[in-house]
């Protein structure tokens, strides 16, 4: 079994590498990474051999444990996927897997009325949907919202088990304003997702503001064990973000009562999905309906608002009012 799990785990460190289409992969470079994977999950530091990885190389492209993987060679010296959209996590699911998947499926099911495992009812869809699909042949019967292309996603693995493990990470990051990268220690405390784009929060070196890092603007993210972490020890993620829509948490911004007029047409959508946990309707019109939030000013309030065109109209707070008004005056000049 442990040779059995050391060669899943080097498969899967090939795997991610070789789908990381944003860096050139040489054979020596894909030792380098499984031997740092050996080291962390089994401490192994011995390192990994030259005629390993090539026999794993060949393992991969073989029909064995049914991989087919399109492992090329480019320049005589770069290893890639010709098909940049396949992973070994993709392969077809046998027979005794679909069964092994639908009593996992049928035993999380147990637990879907209790508020503790409220948060397993998406986990349950996706999987009872690609059972389904395995087994008739058939698509999945529920598509959730994804974005597969989205950059950046490679990292979330070393992120996560730098949450998991309290170790510092080593990343070079360049947001949308800088014009070169910049490197530094990261202490991650939680990873966070919105609207399909993931963001690692935490602290810089030894700085005490909370960052948000989107994983798309980083170019090298890595374990240090050199560096001390440090942790998390008052901020909890529900508490953070109970005034804010989106991840724009500012410490010393109040949240305000932003009010909003709602065209009738469209009040059932939005009082079916609110904008905000916090949303209330406060009155009811023939035209429309009113309705109050009580959250941040920030960019993504903003950015929603901006979303429903001239089926919202901001009431209050003036300043916000103000703010919408000249984004929106500022667009429709766009257009003349």
């Amino acid at each position: 079994m442990p040779a059995n799990r050391n060669a899943l785990i080097r498969y899967k460190t090939i795997d991610a590498c070789l789908r990381n289409r944003y860096r050139k992969w040489t054979l020596e470079d894909l030792i380098e990474k499984v031997s740092e994977a050996m080291y962390e999950y089994e401490g192994m530091d011995k390192g990994i051999s030259r005629r390993t990885i090539q026999a794993d190389l060949q393992m991969m492209r073989s029909d064995k444990l049914g991989y087919f993987a399109p492992i090329i060679v480019v320049d005589k010296k770069y290893y890639t996927y010709e098909d940049p959209t396949y992973s070994i996590t993709q392969t077809p699911l046998t027979e005794l897997d679909l069964q092994r998947m639908n009593e996992a499926v049928e035993v999380l099911r147990q637990f879907k009325g209790f508020s503790h495992f409220q948060q397993l009812t998406d986990v349950i869809q996706k999987l009872e949907g690609h059972v389904y699909a395995a087994k008739h042949h058939q698509q999945t019967v529920i598509d959730f919202e994804k974005n597969e292309n989205l950059r950046g996603l490679s990292f979330l693995e070393t992120l996560y088990q730098a949450v998991v493990q309290q170790k510092a990470v080593s990343m070079t990051y360049q947001s949308f304003r800088a014009k070169e990268a910049n490197q530094f220690t990261f202490h991650v405390w939680w990873l966070k997702e919105y609207k399909n784009r993931w963001f690692a929060v935490g602290i810089k070196n030894q700085l005490s503001e909370v960052l948000h890092l989107a994983l798309d603007r980083i170019i090298e993210c890595s374990i240090d064990d050199d560096k001390p972490f440090r942790a998390n020890e008052h901020l909890q993620p529900e508490a953070f973000y109970q005034h804010v829509i989106g991840v724009t948490v500012s410490p010393n911004q109040r949240p305000r009562r932003v009010r909003l007029w709602v065209a009738a047409a469209h009040a059932p959508y939005l009082e079916t999905k609110p904008l905000h946990s916090s949303q209330v309707t406060l009155e009811r019109q023939q035209e429309g309906v009113v309705i109050e939030l009580f959250v941040q000013l920030n960019f993504e309030l903003e950015k929603e608002i901006l979303g429903f065109g001239e089926i919202i109209k901001v009431l209050s707070p003036d300043a916000l009012r103000k703010r919408i008004q000249q984004r929106l005056k500022k667009g429709a000049e766009n257009y003349e």
